[in-house]
């Protein structure tokens, strides 16, 4: 396989983040359809490859509302209002204009975006570098030498790159140490519990020393009375946060990497801008 540099975007995270940078200036196209958010992922998906000049692209996106997760626990994501109705024809059409641009668009029914994302990584991250534009911190899952994660910043092209490197430093683990961070402290906007009484700040201090969940079980002496109670008590919740959040890798996508290859036409952006209005 040929070695080069694959960008996966998080599509739901440039949507959204160009929805709100914009609204409520919604401009309205010829057939009456807002086009703000697409016009900014537009505009951010050529940013992204004149910054990082992928060899390969594709676009993830999530499938509904309904996922395995819900199955394990049905108020997963269940504190999330419904989408503004300004935004909910732009789903559609922001596919529509990925697939004009030449980038392939991956969902697959009953998973996330995250998950999709992840199995890509899967798939090619011993063969090319990976680079991942999101809003969504837990998908730093997935860092590694071959795989940088992008956080989107305040305006266009602007992003918080995350190294293996620089993750390791500032959080004190790996990457994939992150799951049980997140089982301990749960998770407000995926709206589950974790171990309720026990904060982030906490949850990496437990995780740093002891290393995983079955780490702190296998200590759970040395916890305070405190902390021992709290974890007990919730034992069956700290258990589903973990399976909730972990990313997972093996979601079965349909991709000819051929489809997904960059061909870098600047005019093209312009064009598709064009036909949209």
């Amino acid at each position: 396989m040929e070695r080069g540099h694959f960008l996966l975007i998080d599509g739901m995270a440039l949507l959204f983040r160009s929805f709100y940078a914009t609204a409520p200036r919604w401009m309205i196209n010829r057939d009456g359809v807002p086009t703000n958010a697409v016009c900014g992922l537009v505009k951010h998906v050529e940013a992204a490859t004149r910054l990082l000049e992928p060899t390969y692209i594709v676009c993830c996106w999530d499938m509904g509302s309904t996922t395995f997760r819900t199955e394990w626990f049905p108020d997963y994501k269940a504190n999330r209002g419904e989408p503004p109705h300004e935004l909910v024809p732009q789903f559609d059409l922001a596919k529509e204009v990925v697939a004009m641009l030449g980038i392939p668009n991956i969902g697959v029914l009953g998973a996330e975006a995250d998950d999709c994302i992840g199995s890509l990584v899967k798939q090619y991250r011993e063969h090319m570098q990976i680079s991942i534009i999101t809003a969504d911190r837990d998908l730093f899952q997935l860092l590694s030498e071959h795989v940088t994660v992008y956080l989107l910043a305040k305006g266009i092209g602007n992003y918080e790159a995350y190294t293996l490197e620089r993750f390791i430093k500032e959080k004190g683990i790996e990457p994939h140490q992150l799951i049980d961070v997140k089982a301990l402290m749960g998770d407000a906007s995926d709206n589950y519990p974790g171990v309720r009484g026990i904060g982030e700040k906490q949850a990496f201090k437990l995780i740093q020393q002891y290393g995983s969940i079955e780490g702190i079980m296998e200590n759970l002496a040395q916890l305070t009375k405190a902390q021992q109670q709290k974890i007990t008590e919730h034992l069956d919740l700290l258990h589903l946060s973990r399976k909730l959040a972990a990313i997972h890798y093996d979601i079965p996508i349909q991709l000819e990497l051929e489809e997904a290859k960059w061909h870098d036409e600047r005019k093209r952006f312009a064009e598709v801008l064009e036909a949209i209005m």
